[in-house]
């Protein structure tokens, strides 16, 4: 499954280092069983590196101790016969105060109180961001689903209580941001009749939010479902609908994503004419945007991944040399955190000099992709465009010294997923 990020980033955010997050959970082992536990270095290496996946009982209730949240929100499976002990909120205040000031960013969403206020609303939002952060680090996988429907789950809980109207929008809309981040891991993973049963319930939930931005969002994911799919038409309808929400209408920002969607989705149909219309006005409408206060799942957008999308769409028109001074451009833009868009750039980077008849400068390009993604497993949707990579290599220069180089390291790096 590849390291586990989501708690490498809880960490960070508490500032732990792997000594003192095993020193926090024997104090925590201390305290709920009334001996020291025996969690060394070791053990937390272990469970970042993914190798622990389903760690012990006694570990796990530790760790929700520690980071105030069930293990399924750390990328953890809990064991089946995991007994949660009753929380004491007075006890549990004292043992956070005791162990890092900066714990309490990490606290539950669900309180015991009677009403919910945006104070919860804010906890909920900061800890899908940590998931957002975790996706642009890593890409989609199977943690990361688990961890966004486990956090909608804590956010319908709190719906269930005293709230106005305000809060329960609040409410609505991170329940949708939640469901479509378990969706979009799934779009990434190729999981694609799951992905399209999670959009069907964000879209439910962003009418109830009557957020534009979460409406935006969960269509522009319909559109990349549909172009997972190959369907051209649903792929282009989706996009029009996304380029059509008041998001779009009001801010250029929303404007320009929705319009390069469009752009896209002309180009899989085959009308470069319309693609190339509908690429220029996303380009100028995205220079018209001003620095605003856009959700934290719009990090991803701008200059860097608007290049990047030109290059697909060059590439669907068959303007392969257009399509790789736009890779290439994207690829100088492109933050190395976003770990999986620069892979993904540099497939497209790789796929225009392949079809410009450049079979060894492209293998190197492709090949390059696997040390960006550094021993991370490769989502299914980068996997998919490596398979395409593939197979035009071998029809093109199929007995060449560097594609067999190419097919060993494939072979290597699919060993390894």
């Amino acid at each position: 499954m590849g390291a586990n990020v989501i708690l490498q980033i809880r960490m960070e955010a508490l500032g732990l280092t792997q000594d003192e997050l095993a020193g926090q959970l024997n104090n925590a082992l201390l305290q709920i069983t009334g001996r020291p536990g025996e969690i060394s270095s070791r053990t937390i290496r272990n469970l970042l590196s993914g190798r622990h996946q389903r760690p012990i009982g006694r570990t796990c209730v530790a760790l929700e101790r520690v980071f105030g949240c069930p293990v399924e929100q750390l990328g953890f499976s809990a064991p089946s016969s995991m007994q949660r002990l009753p929380e004491d909120p007075v006890r549990r205040r004292a043992f956070i105060a005791s162990t890092t000031g900066t714990a309490a960013a990490a606290m539950p969403i669900a309180r015991q109180r009677r009403s919910v206020g945006m104070s919860d609303v804010a906890r909920a939002a900061a800890a899908m961001n940590e998931l957002v952060e975790a996706d642009d680090h890593q890409g989609g996988h199977a943690s990361l689903a688990a961890a966004a429907l486990q956090g909608r789950t804590g956010v319908l809980e709190l719906q269930q209580r005293n709230a106005s109207e305000r809060v329960r929008r609040a409410l609505y809309a991170l329940a949708a941001e939640y469901t479509t981040i378990a969706a979009w891991s799934c779009i990434d993973l190729r999981e694609l009749d799951r992905a399209q049963t999670y959009l069907h319930e964000s879209t439910t939930f962003a009418g109830l939010s009557q957020d534009p931005a979460t409406g935006m969002r969960v269509w522009v994911n319909m559109a990349m479902l549909a172009y997972q799919r190959r369907n051209w038409t649903e792929h282009l309808a989706a996009a029009q609908a996304a380029e059509a929400t008041p998001a779009s209408r009001r801010d250029p920002f929303f404007g320009s994503m929705g319009r390069v969607r469009v752009a896209l989705a002309h180009a899989t149909l085959g009308d470069s004419r319309a693609a190339e219309r509908s690429l220029s006005a996303a380009q100028s409408t995205l220079r018209k945007a001003e620095d605003g206060d856009h959700p934290r799942w719009t990090a991803f957008y701008g200059p860097a991944e608007l290049d990047h999308l030109a290059a697909i769409i060059l590439n669907h028109s068959g303007r392969h040399a257009h399509a790789e001074a736009a890779a290439h451009q994207a690829l100088a833009r492109i933050p190395h955190a976003f770990r999986r868009n620069r892979a993904l750039a540099t497939c497209q980077l790789a796929l225009a000099q392949l079809r410009q008849d450049e079979p060894e400068q492209a293998t190197q390009a492709a090949a390059s992709v696997f040390a960006i993604m550094d021993g991370s497993p490769l989502p299914g949707r980068m996997r998919t465009l490596i398979g395409d990579f593939h197979r035009d290599l071998f029809r093109l220069a199929p007995s060449t010294t560097y594609a067999r180089d190419w097919a060993d390291r494939m072979r290597d790096e699919w060993s390894r997923a």
